[in-house]
């Protein structure tokens, strides 16, 4: 007993994220209320489902309820509306007018049926415009408006009378009227026998509550973090309530009537009324107040679990790193192993000079130093991926540390952890200093703790608080929880003032876990309604790709500039460099679901274009030459030499040579353009990345007496030949840059028509290594002489590092290729290569692919996809997935590999789907391996949110706004709507 009531039972005795209270009466009574207020205040979702308009339920409540619920419904059905933060959402979306002729169709042909049993039934058409019909078969026994027995008893009367006139009873009865109101053309009528009443609607309380659960979905809180409290069977529907996406039946149900009804499938009946469903309302209130920890979510296709192994920890800690686009933290556990100690970065904050530039570490917010010697092999951490929320649990038994934490994309730079602990739990600082950079200052103002790390010219500040609080656990003994909130100031060019963090972190840390944690889930869950790919039929493919999307949103700011280095910021592997990576594999994605996002990273590159220009000019050469790794400055920062595996220096060559990065950068520019329509950047400062680039590329070039153009001592994307003349990739590349250019000039007046001219007649006079006979471009000139060795015969599989397995000398005298190299520009740029050239170019370089880069496998699956060879595009795509899941590089400990998530998204978009926007015109030409039931991809084109989702001979649009399509060929032009298209052979018909 707990308070004179009965003890909960185990399935609704814990924590829940959003309670709903479904009311068969429209007044809720003060005691109820007052509860749901304080439940709310305490930072759960609430909602509120009765028999009355959401304005007048809002209005009652009003008194006792300080802040609005989350949600609040009309069970009635009345237009099946969900009170969502800024407006009335509806559950269903009929064509009002036809819906309520059908309706009234619908009520006089059941009339009819009903009169030729000898029933005279009046049909009720709702003045009210309400979408249903009401028919009396015995009038005065509506729908709750009796006692419990009166309604046994009224059921009985009508089954009785229903029986006397050749009707078997109420479920023929229902089976009737659903009938009739398919024949008046309601595709999917919602049907209740109740009492003497039969109600045809197109929505129901069924309807609304499925609503009111997708409202919740889209602010981040899983169904079965949803308890549904019921006070009575009135409304309730007596069918399965169906739904696309959630399954409803994860819904924790409770019916607390005390009427001994029996409850529905699935629904939990208890007795009590009213005062059972205070009770639950009390303990949910009650469990936040004794700041007990969310209960983490196992969702197919959303849940990433990793079970301890200490040798393990530190892939297992980049894999579970959390981030926000500002800072990222390491997901090692909250006991700190000094052996593998955690790690924090912020994003473009460097510390060293030149080659020796590095991200900066920071300190660490995410770890107890008290708890030293983690048992690693009991823990256990789950990812939940919806919501970007980590859950923790270690130790043995009685010893037990669970913890909760984030990393808030709503409040970028702020870090929350939640912490419970059996026992006495040890004193420790709330900031761990990092491992690998000393701290500048420390200190403590009240009851904050501060500490500075200082790069060459900037900083990482944070200030931390923390409440600790000792409670009784549930087997008895005491418990302690802490609760810390961390704000961090990461300042590429000054070091952050401390006072200025500690000042800051006040009314953030006032907000309290609850409400950070909200809000936090409610941002990530827009972002996956913007970005989202669902692939069903392989559930370790779909949790594989949602891996990859989590950690491109989480390492992209998408304010100011973004430096995404190679690891992006889950670690300091490449000293935190950013590469070709980001424009090339990165950029995309985010291009065409949150181009706030990409542009952000654009200003990184257009605020180092001065430097790029300086470069040129050292080099003797015009416009802008983007460095192969830069960092702060925009200098090149690659190292000149390393140690190979044999402890032997050997130099490296990149910074000199790999100079494509200076199409690529152009190209990045190109697809943000492309994907969002902007004009004002086209016309400004990606205008001048072209011009700049292309002018470094025409004093590049060399025109030779015969008038052929070339480009001489490069290294391509495959690095296993260096330096090469006239590489495939980097001239095509070119000439892309300096024909996209010409035709940018025209937006501008600084380019003269004779510069124009030249650049178009360079373009077409570059060498391109095609051979018309076979099909095939030559990686580079030479390449056809050397040993035709294919890789994939000898090798004992692949990824392999070739020179490793072949040794250096004899990988550069064979045709054998690191990673995708001319097959990238059927990838990047298939408008520049020969039409048809595809196929042959994949039967030629594939077997020669060492895919000694983690890059490599998901271009393949791209190109393999579009070439319709689609069990070797899946598992090309099935080994990118897994890169740094299995650690298959050995390097994720140092960082995830940011470029491969990226490319992971461009072999479904570009690939399977086959998305390339051309002009204003986006197309589509999708495939879909025989594996798969369907594929569906979220993009934001010119503006307009889409959904396109492929199965095998249907593709589904979904389009928010105008947007023109060419779907296989097809002209497609949409408004806001879904249109359905039939593939027949060759060609695609739009269905409805």
């Amino acid at each position: 007993m707990n308070g004179g009531r009965p003890a909960l039972p185990a399935l609704v005795d814990r924590r829940f994220e959003a309670v709903l209270v479904w009311s068969s009466r429209p007044d809720l009574g003060p005691d109820t209320a007052r509860a749901l207020s304080s439940l709310h205040r305490a930072g759960a979702a609430v909602g509120v489902l009765a028999p009355i308009s959401p304005t007048v339920l809002s209005d009652r409540l009003a008194d006792e309820i300080e802040h609005p619920p989350l949600l609040m419904a009309d069970s009635s059905g009345n237009g099946g509306m969900v009170l969502g933060s800024s407006a009335l959402r509806p559950a269903r979306s009929p064509d009002h007018g036809a819906s309520l002729r059908a309706l009234e169709a619908a009520g006089a042909s059941l009339a009819e049926r009903l009169a030729a049993f000898g029933l005279d039934v009046p049909v009720y058409r709702h003045p009210d415009g309400r979408p249903r019909v009401t028919l009396d078969v015995m009038p005065g026994l509506g729908l709750g408006t009796v006692s419990p027995a009166a309604a046994r008893a009224a059921r009985a009367e009508v089954r009785r009378l229903l029986g006397a006139r050749g009707i078997g009873g109420v479920g023929d009865l229902a089976t009737l009227a659903a009938q009739v109101a398919r024949d008046a053309g309601i595709e999917d009528p919602r049907v209740l026998v109740d009492g003497g009443t039969v109600e045809i609607a197109l929505v129901d309380a069924g309807d609304v509550a499925v609503a009111m659960v997708e409202e919740l979905w889209h602010r981040g809180v899983d169904p079965q973090a949803v308890l549904l409290v019921i006070d009575g069977l009135a409304g309730f529907p007596r069918r399965p309530v169906p739904l696309v996406d959630l399954d409803l039946g994860a819904v924790t149900s409770v019916l607390v009537n005390g009427a001994g009804a029996a409850a529905p499938p699935g629904v939990l009946a208890l007795a009590g009324g009213r005062a059972r469903m205070r009770q639950l309302l009390v303990d949910q209130r009650r469990r936040r107040e004794r700041r007990t920890l969310p209960a983490p979510v196992f969702r197919d296709g959303w849940s990433l679990i990793v079970e301890g192994d200490g040798r393990e920890e530190r892939v297992h800690g980049a894999i579970l790193t959390l981030a926000d686009g500002r800072i990222g933290m390491s997901g090692s556990l909250v006991a700190v192993d000094p052996a593998r100690p955690p790690f924090m970065v912020a994003e473009g904050v460097y510390d060293g000079q030149g080659t020796r530039t590095h991200l900066l570490t920071g300190p660490v917010a995410f770890g107890l130093g008290g708890l030293d010697g983690a048992d690693h092999e009991t823990a256990r951490r789950v990812l939940d991926l919806r919501t970007g929320v980590l859950h923790e649990r270690f130790g043995r038994p009685g010893t037990v540390v669970e913890s909760v934490r984030f990393v808030s994309i709503a409040r970028p730079a702020t870090a929350v952890l939640r912490v419970r602990h059996p026992g006495a739990l040890p004193a420790g600082p709330a900031l761990l200093p990092p491992a690998d950079d000393p701290v500048h200052d420390r200190g403590r103002r009240r009851q904050v703790s501060w500490m500075r790390v200082a790069g060459s010219t900037g900083g990482i500040a944070a200030a931390a608080t923390e409440r600790r609080t000792r409670r009784q656990g549930a087997a008895g003994g005491d418990e302690h929880v802490v609760d810390r909130v961390a704000l961090y100031h990461p300042d590429p060019e000054e070091l952050p003032d401390a006072e200025a963090v500690v000042e800051a972190l006040g009314p953030v840390a006032a907000l309290g876990f609850e409400r950070l944690l909200a809000e936090h889930r409610e941002a990530w869950a827009r972002r996956w309604h913007a970005a989202d790919v669902v692939v069903e039929g392989d559930h370790e493919l779909q949790l594989g790709v949602r891996y990859a999307l989590f950690h491109l949103m989480a390492s992209v700011a998408d304010t100011g500039e973004a430096a995404v280095g190679a690891r992006g910021l889950t670690g300091t592997g490449y000293s935190g460099h950013v590469f070709w990576d980001a424009d090339t594999f990165v950029l995309p994605f985010l291009a065409a679901t949150h181009p706030a996002a990409a542009r952000a990273m654009l200003e990184y590159r257009i605020r180092r274009l001065p430097a790029a220009m300086i470069a040129a000019r050292a080099a003797a050469r015009a416009g802008a030459r983007y460095p192969w790794e830069s960092a702060r400055t925009g200098e090149d920062v690659t190292p000149i030499s390393a140690r190979d595996r044999a402890g032997k220096l050997v130099p490296i060559r990149t910074g000199q040579l790999e100079e494509h990065i200076v199409a690529e950068v152009p190209w990045a520019a190109a697809c943000y353009v492309d994907w969002t329509g902007d004009e004002e950047f086209a016309c400004g400062p990606g205008r001048h990345l072209l011009v700049e680039t292309a002018r470094y590329w025409a004093s590049r070039i060399r025109v030779e007496p015969d008038g052929s153009a070339h480009i001489y001592g490069v290294v391509g994307p495959d690095e296993y030949h260096e330096p090469v003349d006239d590489n495939a990739f980097t001239n095509v590349m070119a000439r892309w840059n300096l024909r996209r250019a010409a035709e940018a000039v025209a937006l501008g007046e600084d380019v003269g028509e004779a510069e124009c001219r030249r650049w178009l007649a360079l373009a077409e006079a570059l060498v391109d290594g095609y051979d018309g006979d076979s099909g095939v471009y030559e990686q580079f000139a030479g390449f056809h002489r050397l040993e035709p060795l294919l890789i994939a015969e000898v090798a004992p599989r692949r990824p392999i590092a070739a020179d490793l397995l072949l040794g250096a000398e004899r990988t550069r005298g064979a045709q054998v290729v690191k990673q995708a190299d001319v097959l990238m520009l059927h990838h990047l740029v298939p408008d520049e290569v020969v039409p048809g050239s595809l196929e042959p170019n994949l039967r030629f370089y594939e077997p020669r692919t060492a895919h000694g880069s983690s890059l490599s496998p998901a271009i393949h699956a791209s190109v393999l996809a579009r070439a319709q060879e689609l069990d070797a595009a899946l598992a090309s795509l099935r080994l990118a997935v897994r890169m740094d899941l299995d650690d298959l590089t050995g390097s994720t400990a140092t960082g995830l590999h940011l470029a491969t998530m990226g490319g992971v998204w461009q072999a479904l978009a570009h690939g399977f789907m086959g998305l390339r926007p051309q002009g204003d015109v986006l197309r589509v030409d999708p495939v879909l391996p025989s594996s798969w039931s369907s594929l569906e991809i979220r993009v934001r084109f010119r503006d307009v949110a889409l959904v396109l989702r492929k199965e095998h001979t249907l593709l589904t649009v979904s389009a928010d706004g105008r947007v023109s399509l060419d779907v296989g060929g097809l002209a497609l032009e949409m408004g806001p709507q879904t249109c359905t298209l039939r593939r027949r052979g060759p060609k695609w018909e739009v269905v409805t």
